[in-house]
């Protein structure tokens, strides 16, 4: 199902840190708050508990021990984007601020912190008769068992939270996320775009930035309502999630007719709100940026100041992972078929998973050595799919590792592979051999 701006607008707000805990913040204190008036409904028997006594010198304990805690996790959350800055990519930062892990232990600790403050002030202001108490009492109990659960949650999570392996692996799965998306829908629900009919008009964006999400099922009502839809699509979408815009640069093509009178201002209005266009680049829609940040890893490991090949090779590992699925993108009918969006090329996607590392890379015979062998790999995969984009990078890998090995054992293993690159390309009648 094609995703609506509403849906990524949703997602985009529920995944900050602020969300969640203001909503765990107002349920703790409801809670609190709740005791006074659910108390006359308890049994006689309960009110008498002795128990409930000690609940003040609970609540401090908790009041105390939880805003030290809760100010601790957050240097924690804070180093841990410095390192991921520092040793890994800036682009990966976005991925640690959306930990859901580290955002419900957070939320745990401050709503317990003002559980225990509003309780606190409850019982000292004398709002809690004894069966009031009860009733904090127990709730009291129920939040150290929280408190309890998240402590431990968290100290499983901080071993590997903010490292290197850590977030490579939150960006692969974010990069292949998006790739099985756009393999489910690989036109996000419109039909294959085309050359574009006569007569269309150009609707530019209205704002700078990158583009990050097209609402195709909006584009969709909206294409519904211009006059003279044949059935054939009718806007013609002219750049995908990712791309960089400005105020000259064309999001879709409209039907000249569609812009005349005094509806055109409205319609091209609520055309470009089917465009989020933002400061930088997300990763739902746009599969080519988690390739590009995976490949920035692996420029930086390959950088003389940290020199650690061994990441560069876990690095294109992975990305085999999430480029291989591009070759079983389905071909369903589109939900949204009066609308034309262009689709990925593989040739882009190698670009932007291999040109940069094969740079990089170009004096170090384990990674020009692996890229190939992992060429291979893709074409046995699908040759059909990935053969041309992978013989044409063959043969600029080779270019540069010509340029930066200098022994020629090494070169001629490396022209072994690429060799056996061009001859499974040619093999395009084949596709996945085994079971």
């Amino acid at each position: 199902m094609a995703d609506t701006r509403i849906g990524f607008l949703w997602r985009k707000l529920s995944r900050k840190l602020w969300v969640r805990v203001s909503f765990f913040a107002l349920a703790a204190m409801a809670v609190a708050g709740l005791a006074p008036v659910l108390g006359p409904f308890l049994p006689d028997w309960l009110a008498d508990l002795k128990a409930a006594e000690s609940v003040e010198g609970i609540l401090n304990i908790l009041a105390s021990s939880m805003l030290a805690v809760t100010t601790f996790s957050l240097s924690i959350m804070v180093g841990a984007y410095s390192a991921a800055t520092t040793s890994v990519t800036p682009r990966a930062v976005a991925l640690l601020k959306e930990d859901t892990t580290s955002h419900l232990v957070l939320s745990t600790f401050l709503g317990s912190f003002l559980f225990a403050l509003v309780g606190l002030i409850g019982v000292r202001a004398g709002v809690f008769a004894a069966s009031g108490q009860v009733v904090l009492f127990g709730a009291t109990l129920w939040v150290i068992g929280a408190v309890v659960l998240a402590l431990l949650r968290w100290i499983s999570h901080l071993s590997n939270f903010g490292r290197v392996s850590d977030t490579i692996s939150r960006v692969e799965d974010a990069a292949l996320q998006a790739m099985c998306a756009r393999v489910a829908e690989p036109h996000l629900g419109g039909v294959a775009a085309v050359r574009h009919p006569p007569g269309l008009v150009a609707i530019c964006a209205d704002q700078t930035g990158y583009l990050c999400h097209i609402d195709v099922p909006g584009l969709q009502k909206l294409a519904a309502g211009i006059t003279g839809a044949d059935g054939g699509p009718v806007l013609h979408v002219d750049c995908l999630p990712g791309a960089f815009v400005h105020r000259k640069a064309p999001l879709l093509y409209v039907p000249a007719a569609a812009m005349q009178g005094d509806a055109a201002k409205p319609l091209a209005k609520a055309l470009r709100r089917a465009f989020s266009i933002g400061s930088a680049r997300t990763f739902e829609q746009d599969p080519r940026f988690g390739l590009s940040v995976l490949s920035e890893i692996a420029e930086r490991a390959l950088s003389p100041a940290v020199n650690d090949p061994g990441t560069a090779l876990d690095v294109l590992s992975r990305m085999i992972r999430v480029i291989e699925t591009w070759a079983d993108r389905a071909t369903v009918a589109p939900s949204c078929p009066l609308v034309a969006v262009p689709g990925l090329e593989t040739d882009d996607l190698f670009q932007d998973a291999f040109a940069a590392i094969s740079r990089d890379g170009a004096g170090m015979f384990s990674v020009q050595l692996r890229l190939q062998e992992l060429l291979l790999a893709l074409v046995q995969i699908a040759p059909q799919c990935f053969g041309a984009a992978a013989v044409a990078m063959s043969k600029r890998a080779l270019q540069d590792a010509t340029r930066g090995l200098t022994h020629a054992s090494d070169l001629d293993r490396i022209r072994d592979v690429v060799d056996a690159v061009y001859v499974a390309a040619q093999d395009r009648q084949h596709g996945p051999r085994g079971l």
